[in-house]
């Protein structure tokens, strides 16, 4: 670090073909990008779904098939990875269009990447650790569009892919910079058939990215500036899709927002994210309805470090009485969105406290938390949300 001002790799992202009606393109980018035999990755309560036929219609009708693959868990795991490269080998494949919510995304990423890598090489040794990335072989990956259709994970956004390890239980970030998709199509009209529990939690899922990268300590002011903004387009759009979820125009911020949240978190996620991994991987619970249930916990476990940022994150958001203002306003949207109001109504259970605390503790998102996570403190805080 020289003369103070420090020294971070950053990375901004891809290509976003924005806008109502852009599933259309799909076939357009995906010739464009020169794949001739995609292999759409979706889950199953989607596959049967008309914004899935409708996409599969557009490609069938430029010639490039109608091939699917939907075997897809809602936290994914290697089971679920080595089905899909199994169908990705023998259909032909030559690029993957990651059609669905962050499963689907995160899941046809890993497709995309171990098909072809040498036979030695397990996706666990590509975990988001120092360089581990190197390790693959960067040409034998294969090409990736992104289609979300929820407005949470913004894994569309993304470098990397979260796959649950199905012995363990543990959740991992894989990472390669050749897992950026090529190009995204965020159309705001796929998202309007979520159910509302789903709405709900991608939602909370996008609010605890930008809450989180806001609150790390880590110097990225560009990822600082989005956050802001995310949260500020949760807060006054997720309420409104909740209620009408034919809102295109609402439902177009929170696709912007899903996509700021990620690209936010190069700043570092914190103790929302370490807790609620072990608790998805253990307890298969949602991911974002997860993070919401932990969030004004977590917010009181780092408030003597973050009180001075929020305050001035309430101020921009109008929000009156600072640090209290915002966490009543969380509270306030957790009721709104029907959230659980704590782990032990997910099925959390006292007895796996001690696992889950391990679990957490080797989280990567532990190291952007604004206060140091302690086995001790973790704990307690595990206890707190119960």
């Amino acid at each position: 670090m020289s003369h103070g001002v420090p020294n971070r790799n950053w990375s901004y992202p891809t290509a976003i073909k924005f806008g109502v009606g852009r599933i259309s393109e799909l076939a357009d980018h995906v010739k464009s990008i020169g794949l001739t035999k995609p292999l759409l990755v979706t889950d199953k309560a989607l596959s049967s779904l008309p914004i899935t036929a409708a996409a599969l219609n557009v490609l069938a009708a430029a010639g490039l098939g109608r091939a699917v693959f939907s075997d897809v868990d809602p936290n994914p795991n290697e089971a679920n990875m080595v089905a899909g490269i199994a169908v990705y080998l023998a259909g032909g494949h030559d690029g993957v269009i990651c059609f669905g919510g962050g499963s689907a995304l995160d899941l046809g990423k890993m497709i995309a990447l171990m098909a072809h890598q040498r036979k030695d090489l397990s996706v666990w040794d590509l975990e988001d650790i120092d360089d581990w990335y190197t390790r693959a072989d960067a040409s034998k990956i294969a090409p990736i569009i992104a289609v979300p259709t929820t407005a949470g994970t913004g894994s569309e956004v993304g470098r990397a892919g979260v796959l649950t390890n199905s012995a363990t239980h543990k959740k991992k970030i894989i990472f390669h910079p050749k897992l950026m998709p090529a190009i995204t199509i965020c159309d705001p009209a796929l998202t309007v058939g979520m159910p509302k529990f789903i709405t709900a939690g991608t939602g909370m899922d996008a609010l605890a990215h930008c809450l989180e990268a806001y609150s790390s300590p880590f110097y990225h002011p560009m990822s600082q500036g989005i956050a802001l903004e995310g949260l500020r387009l949760v807060f006054e759009n997720l309420p409104v899709v909740y209620k009408d979820p034919t809102n295109l125009m609402a439902r177009g911020h929170m696709m912007s927002a899903a996509a700021m949240g990620a690209v936010a978190f190069q700043k570092g996620l914190g103790a929302i994210h370490s807790l609620s991994h072990p608790v998805g991987a253990v307890y298969g619970t949602h991911h974002g309805t997860t993070n919401a249930v932990v969030m004004p916990m977590v917010l009181d476990f780092n408030r003597h470090a973050i009180e001075e940022r929020i305050n001035a994150a309430a101020a921009y958001l109008g929000i009156k009485g600072g640090f209290d203002g915002f966490r009543a306003r969380i509270m306030d949207l957790r009721a709104e969105l029907a959230i659980p109001a704590n782990l032990s109504a997910m099925g959390v259970e006292v007895a796996r406290l001690d696992e889950l605390t391990d679990i957490a503790l080797e989280d990567p998102s532990c190291g952007g938390n604004p206060v140091e996570m302690t086995r001790e403190n973790t704990r307690a805080l595990f206890a707190a949300c119960l």
